[in-house]
């Protein structure tokens, strides 16, 4: 492991601590009493409290010195005074540990009391403090100059996304981010509770991925001999609870997609789902009208949101457009009663990729998708969805081509999914037997058929409205952020290139091929200015790690930097 001279730095500061008998990650409960926000709220002159937090700045001045401490609810000054930390002769704390050995980053307890600076500024009088965790590695803080210019931010996105920890404890909005989103689905359990419904847990392990059209990820099962799917839904589970006499039934759960990534998609992600028995499609769009209403007001005080340079407003009622008048208002096209042929060329017309496995329902879904979804940016149900799109949902009680189903739009995208849930269990069976001929036409995201799930229709499934909603997208709208992981604490993340370990003269063959793309053989080992050992043993090294290769050209050997 190569570190930086700031980390061998560091290192060697540990290694003092430890000689002077100071342990730098004690094991000891540290007896927190106050915090910044208790004391900015509730301060009194000259009150005693106990604090601790990471060093984020500090301003020495010989015998005193001014800092910042944060902690998980703010910043606040301290103050630290040599004499007030060392009363005595010995002023060893002060001198070597605070002033030598202590970095911004280290997290440190503190005891003292409070005070208001001449400035106005409330303060904690530092009459003794602890060494809690030793920061191995600098915090990438931003820096200011003379003329106010900040640079050095830590504002890279896939940094930010990898190393969450760091960008939460140097970013302080992308805390405010995550504390919103517990607001968010602590408002929406909020709701559903004081409507009776009950929150229940379902697999995340299936043994058919049921629920939705996606591809799923695949593990198996040793002790079962079985494979197993991560759950692309869960929606059969909670419809099984409602066969077993629970009225209203809601999860958040942790859903898995093998699909693509890009701002509004991660492989995980979280979505609540709710069934409510005795209900329809017109009931769940109601609720959900009001669900959303509240869960603006609890996050932001308004139903008025902003997105980026839109105005979003979560006020009840919503319009309510069916699928295929908004793909003729939008593309010129009466899609309905289409074939699959016709729906296919109409596609292409429109420049929509549309290959031989992609049926009815999927042909109508990305027409929709492509053409149409990008203009509903204020709230809009989408309704009425063809029964091909719709496997799992009741067919329309007016128009036998249609089903009871919508989704909720806004700012372009999906929030929601809701249906009238189909009960009729022969219904169903018909249903996924389209969804098997869908996948020998090489659908990998058609549908299974579950065994199972049929036999509990079969027992009998009251009317029942169901409901799932993107948490993660709905988070994204009530905080302003266009990219899904910026509301994740943890995205997924491509593997991270290890940094290239080379020795010094496998660097200097490579610094000269960075510059030169290709040289000669005999040019390049000139240009080097090694041994024949050492040149040989380099070359051969660099060309191990795929870095670089020789070719001959004509009757010359060339070195080429490998791209």
């Amino acid at each position: 492991m190569q570190l930086s001279e700031q980390e061998i730095v560091r290192r060697e500061k540990l290694n003092k601590l430890r000689e002077m008998g100071i342990n730098p990650y004690p094991a000891a409960l540290f007896p927190i009493d106050s915090t910044s926000a208790s004391i900015s709220n509730s301060y009194e002159e000259g009150k005693k409290v106990i604090i601790a937090g990471r060093l984020m700045s500090r301003r020495i001045q010989g015998k005193a010195s001014f800092a910042e401490l944060q902690d998980s609810e703010g910043r606040v000054q301290v103050y630290f005074n040599r004499d007030e930390i060392c009363p005595g002769d010995d002023k060893v704390k002060y001198n070597e540990v605070y002033k030598k050995l202590l970095d911004i980053g280290d997290i440190i307890g503190i005891e003292g009391e409070l005070f208001i600076t001449q400035v106005g500024e409330k303060t904690v009088m530092v009459k003794d403090f602890t060494i809690l965790s030793k920061a191995l590695r600098p915090l990438p803080l931003p820096k200011k100059d003379a003329e106010g210019n900040v640079y050095d931010e830590f504002n890279d996105p896939e940094q930010r996304y990898r190393q969450r920890y760091v960008d939460l404890a140097v970013n302080p909005s992308v805390k405010d981010t995550f504390i919103k989103r517990t607001k968010i689905t602590n408002s929406i359990r909020e709701f559903l509770n004081d409507k009776g419904y009950l929150e229940v847990e379902t697999p995340i392990l299936q043994p058919i991925p049921g629920g939705a059209a996606a591809r799923p990820f695949i593990t198996h099962h040793n002790a079962l001999d079985i494979p197993l799917y991560l759950r692309i839904a869960n929606e059969l589970y909670l419809k099984r609870l409602i066969v077993g006499g629970f009225d209203g039934v809601y999860e958040f759960s942790k859903d898995f997609r093998n699909e693509g990534m890009d701002r509004t998609h991660n492989p995980e992600f979280t979505i609540m789902e709710l069934y409510v028995a005795y209900k329809d499609y017109f009931w769940m769009m109601d609720t959900t009208e009001q669900l959303l209403e509240k869960v603006a007001i609890d996050a932001n005080g308004s139903t008025e949101v902003t997105m980026g340079e839109k105005e979003i407003d979560f006020k009840a009622p919503y319009p309510r457009i069916p699928i295929l008048e908004a793909i003729k208002k939008h593309t010129g096209y009466e899609v309905a009663g289409m074939d699959e042929k016709s729906l296919r060329d109409v596609a292409i017309k429109l420049g929509i990729e549309a290959d031989e496995s992609m049926g009815v329902g999927k042909l109508i879904d990305e027409i929709f998708g492509e053409k149409c979804e990008h203009h509903y940016i204020q709230p809009t149900f989408i309704i009425d969805y063809p029964k091909e799109m719709s496997p799992l949902t009741k067919e329309h009680r007016t128009n036998p081509a249609l089903t009871e189903r919508f989704e909720l739009m806004i700012n372009g995208k999906e929030i929601a999914n809701a249906y009238s849930e189909l009960n009729d269990p022969i219904d169903q069976r018909d249903r996924f037997e389209e969804q098997l001929k869908l996948s020998e036409k090489g659908d990998d995201e058609a549908m299974f058929i579950d065994q199972d799930f049929i036999r509990a229709l079969e027992y009998g499934m009251p009317p029942t409205s169901g409901i799932g909603i993107g948490v993660d997208r709905l988070v994204m709208l009530l905080t302003n952020n266009a990219s899904i992981q910026e509301v994740l604490f943890f995205p997924q993340m491509r593997p991270e290139k290890k940094p290239l370990e080379l020795n010094e003269s496998e660097k200097a063959i490579y610094n000269i091929l960075k510059t030169h793309k290709s040289m000669p053989l005999a040019d390049l080992k000139e240009a080097a200015g090694l041994s024949n050992k050492a040149w040989d043993k380099s070359l051969k090294g660099l060309n191990k790690l795929g870095l670089t290769k020789v070719v001959k050209e004509g009757d010359t050997l060339i070195c080429k930097l490998n791209e």
